[in-house]
């Protein structure tokens, strides 16, 4: 590491203004304190100091930390799911997660590359530093998606979010919405064929040439996505396999599904590395639990068979789908969410409302959880607003209140 730092400071110069490579500034900056803690300080500009060595580019890798269950946990389920659909009766582990790896390679390298790419252009284009929050962004993607994603959809997703859900308000901090959501909204929206059915969530390929490739005549619904086609109190859900998904099955996450939320045992892993480093809110992903559990319940209560969704006991609803993925990843994005603490208690309930709302009263779409977060990050700044203003008038009453009686 030393001969590296050393080479860096004996480059860096050319990448100075006035260097002969002084137009790539901001693609040397970024790889460099992505290596290196920075050496300036704020007290270079006025009188604060920083405290210790944790920047933007650490909190985002250790997001990325937190995600590494779940994405090691979808390799493997996409290896399973592919052996199940094939009849397979034994399951050999590496070659399970050969397979996962080598179908979510693609799919990561250009969500990544595009991400990335576009990111590094509006950074020199503004002579501005490379933002990092695409490191956490470009990995999310994939992991909500289908393993098999076609790649080039991928990409115009990943440019339309980065663009128009990102740069346009300014950069990494400035977001009103998950750019991972919006991406994903993009392509639901625009390529539903390709986001729903019941042929997109079991991985058919054989990637790299590595597999046996399942027959096209090959099907198999997730879920939620087979809830919306039955009827009656007593719902069956079945896995590629034919035999029947019990509680326990869908808490670890052996079930079709996107690539790498159907583990809710992995996202809580990562739950627990976000709160003990402080990196994501415990009041929000505690409330969105809570008000997925709450509105679980009352659905519940009032079952109907025109809602078949509603036949789901609370923890049915948590376990299911993309719930806890975006309980703990997606609704405690701090840039999106609500900042004040009483307005972080009301976003994150409301997120878990309306993710259950949406998937149990509308059968036409059986996930809420996305459209919950995106629904709910354009009401965190009035959330907030209205907390503080709340806050604010409490304050003014007490204080005219002491006046009078004195």
């Amino acid at each position: 590491m030393a001969k590296l730092r050393k080479y860096l400071d004996r480059i860096k110069p050319n990448f100075e203004p006035g260097g002969k490579l002084h137009a790539f500034h901001s693609v040397f900056d970024g790889f460099e304190t992505f290596l290196y803690t920075p050496r300036t300080t704020s007290a270079l500009s006025g009188t604060v100091h920083i405290h210790d060595s944790i920047d933007s580019k650490r909190t985002m890798i250790t997001v990325v930390m937190a995600l590494l269950p779940c994405f090691i946990f979808g390799m493997y389920n996409t290896g399973y799911q592919h052996w199940l659909a094939l009849g397979a009766t034994e399951f050999p582990f590496w070659e399970l997660m050969l397979y996962g790896f080598l179908t979510i390679l693609p799919r990561v390298f250009v969500a990544y590359l595009v991400g990335l790419g576009i990111e590094f252009a509006f950074a020199q284009a503004k002579k501005e530093e490379i933002q990092e929050g695409f490191l956490v962004t470009g990995l999310l993607v994939p992991m909500i998606c289908p393993a098999e994603i076609p790649l080039w959809m991928l990409a115009l997703a990943v440019a339309f979010a980065v663009v128009f859900a990102k740069e346009a308000f300014g950069g990494t901090g400035y977001n009103v919405l998950n750019v991972a959501l919006v991406t994903r909204a993009f392509l639901f929206f625009a390529y539903p064929v390709q986001m729903s059915g019941d042929k997109v969530y079991v991985a058919s390929g054989a990637p790299f040439g590595f597999g046996t490739p399942l027959p096209d005549a090959f099907s198999c619904a997730t879920p939620l996505g087979q809830i919306a086609t039955q009827s009656g109190p007593e719902l069956v859900l079945t896995g590629v396999d034919g035999r029947v998904i019990d509680t326990w099955q869908a808490f670890l996450g052996l079930i079709p599904g996107s690539f790498g939320e159907t583990s809710t045992l992995c996202v809580l892993i990562g739950a627990v590395i976000l709160l003990g480093t402080g990196m994501a809110s415990w009041r929000i992903i505690l409330s969105v639990f809570a008000g997925g559990l709450f509105t679980g319940w009352i659905a519940n209560e009032f079952a109907s068979q025109v809602y078949p969704g509603s036949y789901l006991n609370p923890l049915e609803q948590l376990f299911l789908g993309g719930f806890a993925f975006a309980a703990v990843f997606m609704a405690s994005d701090p840039v999106t969410a609500a900042r004040t603490t009483t307005g972080k208690y009301i976003y994150g309930f409301m997120v878990g409302v309306m993710a259950v709302l949406i998937r149990t009263y509308n059968t036409g779409y059986p996930e809420g959880a996305m459209l919950a977060v995106l629904f709910m990050n354009c009401f965190a700044p009035l959330i907030d607003y209205c907390v503080v203003h709340t806050n604010m008038n409490r304050r003014t009453r007490r204080l005219t209140s002491k006046a009078s009686r004195s």
